[in-house]
């Protein structure tokens, strides 16, 4: 068994092609590249019992070898992925079920009928393959760069394999976002949290791939810092599963629902005070704002315009090809693994960052309640828009963290504040929207959780 650490980016053939030029790949070259063909054959149960335990089974041949593969459940976020990993070498072109001991098989298929387990789809590709190799301080890493182009087939539905595959060999696993983000900055390349695998399971059954990570589980002690780097993770991660399955099959939800996660880190990241220096997170801060800037009008503006809904996926599809949506969520990636936010912050900050999450959450929200002045705008709801920013850092946290919140009804003042930002996010030139915001900004106020921030 061997633990495998790697980041998969989504790649055009002419990025491939680049990629064997890169000069920074040359200089770190220490094999050359290698060219195989290689064959994978999926397998799994008709009821998909591996696919339901993050498992998956395969058979490659590579050349005159055959190497069967089973891949433990993991964690992949924002296309970097940490799994354990079984190899064993066969004679022949058919499964050897006697390795899948219990040293490997997941627990929750010990009854499961190994004999059940049947072919399901196929990942073909080239791969040409490079020991990466560079010292960073006093360390040495080492990578394996693959370039794999082929195609993921099941049954008649089948989608190209163009990738990039960067796996750690030895080294700080920083190193690979390291090396990621020096490539991305001049070619798009996307963070894909998406197997091969789970490709070919979407390919098989549509309705299987999962759009968003399991939500972290969040008490009110555990510290800010820990809190907010676990729903950062999230947020990023699904921004990532939300963009691939946008591209994949344009459905406008999905669109909506990648925008609104962009919204929800942007407002995270302004809401740490001294807990993250502004400097820490400018580059990102503006990163995001430029692409809210252009894509919250657009989403905006297709919400009753169908010609825009239409034309949106060659639109998007454009965005995937410039540089900057990869080169920011790689970025972003590299910011929460070393938590950069934390490294110049002073004395206070880091007290505030080890708070406890709930004394903290009470504390910004009473602030953040009382800068809002809910009072004046229902006297100027013409200019509530002006509040939305602070509307969001509110939403984003009573969202994702009420839970950990000892006031009444926090799920009711949620639902209420969200009505008012999304009205303070209309236009002005609505009929009857000024009277329709005064009446909700008064509907907040009135609120039991509202009452308790005061």
């Amino acid at each position: 068994m061997v633990k495998e650490t790697e980041i998969k980016l989504r790649a055009s053939r002419a990025t491939l092609a680049a990629l064997r030029e890169h000069p920074l790949l040359k200089k770190r070259n220490k094999s050359g590249w290698q060219q195989s063909e290689l064959f994978n054959q999926y397998f799994d149960t008709p009821e998909r019992d591996l696919a339901q335990a993050r498992v998956a089974l395969r058979l490659r041949r590579d050349g005159e070898q055959y190497i069967q593969t089973l891949k433990g459940r993991g964690q992949s976020v924002a296309g970097l992925s940490e799994r354990n990993e079984w190899d064993w070498p066969l004679d022949k072109n058919k499964l050897d079920l006697k390795k899948l001991t219990a040293e490997c098989w997941p627990a929750e298929l010990a009854e499961l009928d190994k004999k059940t387990l049947k072919p399901i789809f196929t990942t073909d590709f080239l791969r040409d393959k490079a020991e990466i190799a560079w010292g960073r301080g006093k360390a040495k890493v080492v990578i394996e760069a693959a370039l794999d182009l082929g195609k993921v087939t099941a049954g008649k539905q089948s989608e190209e394999i163009c990738e990039l595959e960067l796996e750690l060999r030895e080294g700080d696993p920083a190193a690979l976002l390291e090396l990621a983000i020096e490539l991305a900055a001049t070619l798009p390349l996307m963070p894909c949290d998406i197997s091969k695998a789970e490709r070919g399971y979407r390919l098989f059954d549509p309705t299987c791939y999962s759009l968003s990570l399991p939500e972290p589980q969040l008490d009110a002690a555990m510290p800010l810092d820990d809190a907010f780097a676990a729903l950062a993770w999230q947020l990023l991660g699904n921004s990532q599963r939300l963009a691939e399955q946008y591209r994949f099959n344009g459905h406008w939800k999905l669109l909506e629902q990648w925008l609104q996660q962009l919204i929800d880190l942007r407002a995270l990241l302004g809401s740490l005070g001294q807990a993250a220096p502004r400097a820490s997170s400018r580059e990102l801060r503006e990163a995001l704002d430029a692409l809210l800037e252009d894509w919250r009008p657009h989403v905006q503006a297709g919400q009753d315009d169908d010609s825009v809904r239409q034309a949106t996926p060659e639109q998007f599809a454009e965005e995937l090809s410039d540089p900057r949506w990869g080169l920011f969520s790689l970025q972003a990636s590299r910011w929460l693994l070393t938590r950069a936010w934390t490294e110049k912050r002073n004395e206070r900050g880091a007290r505030i960052g080890a708070a406890g999450i709930g004394r903290w959450l009470q504390r910004f929200l009473t602030e953040e309640a009382a800068a809002l002045q809910l009072d004046r705008y229902q006297r100027q709801p013409e200019d509530l828009a002006e509040q939305l920013p602070r509307l969001e850092r509110m939403l984003v946290w009573l969202r994702l963290a009420r839970s950990v919140l000892e006031i009444p009804e926090a799920d009711r003042l949620y639902g209420e504040l969200n009505k008012l930002a999304e009205l303070a996010n209309r236009p002005l030139g609505e009929e009857e929207l000024l009277a329709t915001r005064t009446a909700q900004a008064l509907t907040v106020f009135m609120t039991k959780g509202w009452k308790a921030l005061k």
